[in-house]
């Protein structure tokens, strides 16, 4: 436990930004070492749940504000690009033809300028009241979506160009990750950062301190919005196929809620790091107990609240604030005083 504390500390100093971007300059390398297209899907989709969560993590974690609903943002890019990059004249009543790398940025506007409008009204809410308002949003969005059939499909979907090519999924996805995971750190460390984790922790301390809490709240809604948006639109382009029941989905948000706080709330490395144990922990519950894989997630998100609220960056960095933490601290304290008494 004492060496992985000094790994620890060792990449979350300042240098951890350079371990990051060594990580992708290796993670770069892997194409060229398997030319299995599963094996670089699988890495793409690990990818997108590490960017995903990391973005839920700028407004849940760092700012305070639970989201049960994010995947409405994810939702909305692979629909803007399904409608963007549609082909076939009589499929929808609009679609503009565009190509991926059109459409892409377009996607993510869209997201965040949804999030700009539906955040300017719930944001303004606290606690549960927040989370229970953006689930309900997800749950709308996902009607919205079936009603409005002659531009998104309804409940037939859209088809997108079947345009597959791995190896160009699996290093956008890489650089997008490598992107987004950076800009986390940058704001973090940023004074926009700071005034978001005051938020966190005090929201009305922060605005007796000059703090334009609900500008502060909002703009970091609208940069989550946006590179989930993106993430979402990527999605969609490389799934070729899209409805409502694929894309709003509510394991998506507890996939990034899980993985965040599995790794350690309103860190920068603790959603990376989360998502990855839990995508890993997801492919070993599927392939051995399918019947039984929504249980044991919900037990293990239950032993996370319980035992690691911190998450595992929490108990590694401090072992006495978590329940799991102090119990280990006991076993390794009873180790050495055995050790000691017989030497």
């Amino acid at each position: 436990m004492g060496f992985l504390r000094r790994v620890w500390r060792l990449i979350s100093a300042n240098g951890g930004i350079y371990s990051w971007l060594t990580l992708i300059a290796i993670l770069a390398l892997y194409p060229l070492l398997t030319p299995s297209g599963a094996a670089l899907l699988t890495a793409t989709q690990l990818f997108m749940l590490i960017t995903v969560s990391s973005n839920w993590n700028l407004i849940g974690g760092m700012t305070g504000y639970v989201d049960f609903g994010h995947a409405v943002f994810f939702g909305i890019g692979a629909y803007l690009m399904g409608i963007l990059v549609t082909v076939v004249p009589d499929y929808i009543l609009f679609s503009p033809q565009l190509g991926f790398w059109q459409a892409l940025p377009l996607a993510g506007l869209g997201a965040m300028v949804f999030a700009l409008l539906i955040g300017v009204p719930t944001l303004r809410l606290k606690g549960p009241y927040f989370s229970i308002a953006m689930l309900g949003t997800f749950v709308a969005m996902r009607e919205i979506i079936r009603l409005l059939k002659p531009f998104t499909g309804g409940g037939e979907g859209l088809d997108l160009p079947p345009v597959l090519n791995r190896t160009r999924d699996y290093y956008f996805m890489l650089i997008f990750m490598g992107v987004v995971v950076a800009l986390m750190w940058w704001i973090r460390r940023s004074e926009f950062g700071h005034s978001l984790l005051a938020i966190r922790e005090d929201e009305v301390g922060a605005e007796m301190r000059g703090i334009d809490t609900t500008r502060h709240k909002i703009i970091a809604f609208m940069i989550a919005a946006f590179f989930t948006g993106v993430a979402g639109a990527f999605w969609a382009f490389q799934n070729t196929y899209i409805d409502p029941d694929v894309v709003f989905i509510e394991q998506r948000t507890v996939e990034m809620v899980m993985s965040s706080m599995l790794g350690g709330l309103g860190t920068v490395w603790g959603p990376p790091l989360g998502a990855f144990i839990l995508y890993m922990l997801q492919d070993l519950v599927w392939a051995n107990f399918y019947n039984l894989h929504l249980f044991i997630l919900g037990v293990l998100l239950i032993f996370i609240v319980l035992f690691v609220p911190e998450g595992i960056i929490g108990t590694l960095g401090d072992r006495s604030s978590t329940s799991l933490g102090r119990l280990l601290s006991r076993g390794f304290n009873r180790g050495e005083r055995t050790m000691e008494e017989r030497a």
